[in-house]
């Protein structure tokens, strides 16, 4: 069955830009003076009396952890309290998304979500299900990429599938289960190739690896592969418009005529059934942060796109997701 993996646009009702720096939501008022976590009202009129935890599914240094403590920084002067990161890895991510889960719908402790959570119910059979959470806001996308050795034989993405429709070859990824996994056989159910994923410990070793020359190819975020320099020639974007830091590197719609598109996307997360007035308060700190000059300059120099999604609109992509990745990874 031939799938069609893509970021949501306006005319599917959920909007997917870059944000301006217009904020168009105003943050609940902050209690001042207060402490300690009192009781959140159902209006969440009290919120936030005390510091907010900042779960991060991945360890210190890597793409989740500084893009969480990045927007943290900005939420804070939103709040008005801390927001205090907190490293919980393992298990692909499956730990830490299980436990935001499981915690009090009070605000207190959020989230850095991933695509994996609309990934692991599936790979992992992990008790993680759009259902048991609420979805704050989208706050960025690293678009994939795949690429290969700068002396690779492959000039062109046609070149590569191609070759991969014909013959099975290698492609680096992030590891078993990850969204970068799920892309090359994604590449694999809609344009024919026979893409043989070969797990490393995280993107950027995966493009190394195909630098080297140990892989056919990598497929990666876009900045994972940047980083890399003259070593490897980027083929092709796995999203719906080219890049500013790739000018010249055509998207899968424009090089093969297939609208292949995956992402490493990211956002914000809290236990299911929060109440309006502490989501309302919530979902204005994070847009706020999303659009600040010190977070778009962040995400513009790790190689990422700063998009955003309300509340709303990022419970529907999540589902949408969740629901697509079933049909191509069980």
């Amino acid at each position: 069955m031939r799938l069609q993996f893509r970021q949501c646009t306006e005319h599917e009702g959920v909007s997917t830009m870059k944000v301006s720096r217009r904020s168009t939501l105003i943050a609940a008022p902050v209690l001042a003076g207060l402490v300690g976590c009192s009781k959140v009202s159902e209006e969440g009129a009290d919120y936030p009396t005390d510091d907010l935890r900042l779960i991060i599914q991945a360890d210190p240094g890597g793409g989740s952890d500084l893009s969480s403590r990045a927007l943290a920084k900005e939420m804070e002067s939103e709040l008005g309290v801390s927001v205090v990161p907190e490293n919980m890895p393992g298990a692909a991510g499956a730990i830490a998304m299980e436990y935001v889960g499981e915690q009090p719908a009070d605000g207190y402790v959020i989230g850095f979500c991933p695509v994996e959570i609309a990934m692991l119910n599936t790979t992992q059979n992990a008790d993680v299900l759009p259902e048991n959470y609420t979805f704050i806001g989208q706050i960025m996308l690293a678009p994939g990429v795949i690429s290969v050795a700068a002396d690779s034989p492959y000039a062109t993405l046609e070149d590569l599938i191609e070759a991969g429709a014909s013959e099975a070859l290698t492609v680096g990824t992030a590891g078993a289960g990850s969204i970068w996994e799920a892309a090359t056989l994604g590449v694999n159910s809609q344009a024919g190739t026979q893409f043989s994923p070969v797990p490393y410990d995280g993107g950027a070793p995966a493009v190394a690896a195909a630098a080297a020359g140990e892989t056919d190819a990598a497929v990666s975020g876009a900045g994972e592969a940047i980083a890399q320099g003259d070593s490897v020639r980027i083929l092709g974007i796995m999203h719906d418009e080219t890049m500013p830091d790739l000018p010249d590197t055509p998207t899968f719609a424009e090089a093969i005529g297939e609208d292949i598109q995956f992402g490493g996307w990211g956002g914000i997360y809290t236990a299911a059934d929060l109440p309006q007035g502490v989501l309302a308060t919530l979902e204005a700190a994070v847009r706020t942060a999303v659009e600040s000059d010190s977070y778009q300059e962040f995400q513009e120099n790790a190689g990422n796109l700063v998009v955003h999604k309300d509340a709303e609109e990022f419970t529907t992509f999540v589902q949408k997701q969740f629901e697509e990745f079933q049909e191509l990874l069980g």
